[in-house]
């Protein structure tokens, strides 16, 4: 697992406030927020619920990723962007990220993930190795829409947001499969 936090080289950002009724920073991810695609026994590839506060003055929208940087790809895993959040918007119901973001506000898409699949798909670290971490991030955007096309990736969203940030909310979130 790596020890860095991949935000951290990123331009510099206002922080701002995000909790979540779901999980709490620092602490495991419930098992609905495991990924049942990926086949963790009782995973229900749930979103989290996500509330923030305390976002930046000329905040025009947010975007919201979920991110591990420890899985064994070589760039991490992206497993949850939205973007085009309406800056009126300060929460997100657990299950905003199913298959059709039944619980997105209008105007807001999620882009395919790292399974290519416009939702959000849950943790499921490979057996035995070892703990992984899920940053869960709010992005305050200086913009009303980002501009991406919906089928972009999330590393393309990070790359457009990185002129647009002016504030960044962070929780972080663990989850470990042990060997069998």
């Amino acid at each position: 697992m790596s020890a860095n936090n991949p935000f951290a080289r990123l331009p510099e950002a206002a922080p701002f406030t995000v909790t979540s009724t779901t999980v709490s920073d620092g602490a495991p991810w419930p098992i609905e927020q495991f990924s049942g695609m990926f086949g963790v026994p009782g995973g229900e590839d749930v979103s989290p619920q996500l509330s923030w506060s305390g976002a930046p003055e000329g905040t025009k929208s947010y975007a919201v990723t979920v991110y591990d940087p420890d899985a064994p790809t070589g760039s991490g895993f992206w497993h949850w962007a939205v973007a085009d959040i309406p800056a009126t918007v300060t929460e997100l119901p657990a299950g905003a990220g199913d298959d059709t973001g039944s619980g997105l506000p209008e105007g807001a898409f999620q882009l395919p993930n790292d399974a290519r699949a416009s939702r959000y798909i849950g943790a499921a670290p490979p057996a035995g190795h070892g703990p992984h971490r899920y940053f869960v991030v709010v992005h305050a955007l200086d913009i009303e829409s980002i501009g991406v096309a919906p089928d972009a990736t999330p590393a393309v969203l990070g790359f457009t947001m990185t002129a647009h940030t002016l504030g960044r909310a962070v929780l972080t979130a663990s989850a470990e499969t042990p060997a069998a």
